[in-house]
């Protein structure tokens, strides 16, 4: 059942963001795939300076296994944890020529046994990519955001996920999760969020503007 608030906050968001989407640069599935893995615990811009020749090298799943592993670890070497990412991208590619056809998967279930591959990152791939809504994905602008307006009451992402998906219509799980993280990079910021000009500085339970010691 839709939630009158969640319906509030997402037609405000539209309104603020109608272009908002991932910031992730990617032409195919695969592309934005290795992407999501890459920018965990990684800035999209920094992502966006590294695939470009990434994805010249690496065009299909194959040639990720081509090359010893060290030497794509190398070429990730900026996104941090290389070690981890680069074996998720290959365990990833591994399963997707062995189970998959050589395709990216298209359903949460199959996304989700892939290596290195969470709920998250399987719902932002399945969204963008195929329009298939299984899931909404939680980062840590969502978490923050939904906990400050008052959208979720769970520090969990798991249970904020459920939440957010039993109160918005699934049409729009891309679109609430896209717009909750351009809310969230541009003004509800977690350090020092700029609540004074805000749309929602009168009805946020976390507005520093109506609550002035509020720290969330």
């Amino acid at each position: 059942m839709e939630c009158p608030k969640v319906a509030f906050v997402l037609n405000e968001l539209r309104r603020l963001y109608p272009d908002a989407k991932t910031t992730l640069d990617w032409s195919n599935p695969l592309e934005l795939l290795v992407a999501t893995i890459l920018s965990a615990q990684c800035t999209d811009a920094r992502v966006n300076m590294t695939t470009p020749l990434l994805f010249k090298k690496y065009k299909r799943p194959e040639d990720y296994l081509k090359v010893p592993v060290s030497e794509l670890q190398r070429d990730i070497r900026s996104c941090g944890a290389y070690r981890a990412k680069a074996l998720a991208i290959c365990e990833s590619c591994r399963t997707i020529l062995e189970k998959y056809g050589g395709e990216v998967p298209q359903t949460m279930k199959e996304m989700l046994m892939l290596r290195g591959v969470g709920r998250k990152t399987a719902s932002v791939v399945l969204s963008t990519a195929y329009k298939v809504m299984e899931g909404i994905a939680v980062d840590t602008h969502v978490r923050r955001v939904s906990m400050r307006l008052g959208l979720a009451w769970h520090d969990d992402p798991k249970k904020i996920e459920i939440y957010l998906m039993e109160k918005t219509p699934k049409k729009n799980w891309g679109d609430i999760s896209n717009l909750l993280i351009a809310h969230g990079r541009k003004t509800c910021i977690a350090r020092t969020p700029r609540c004074a000009g805000c749309v929602f500085k009168f009805v946020c339970p976390s507005s520093r503007v109506l609550f002035p010691g509020c720290k969330r």
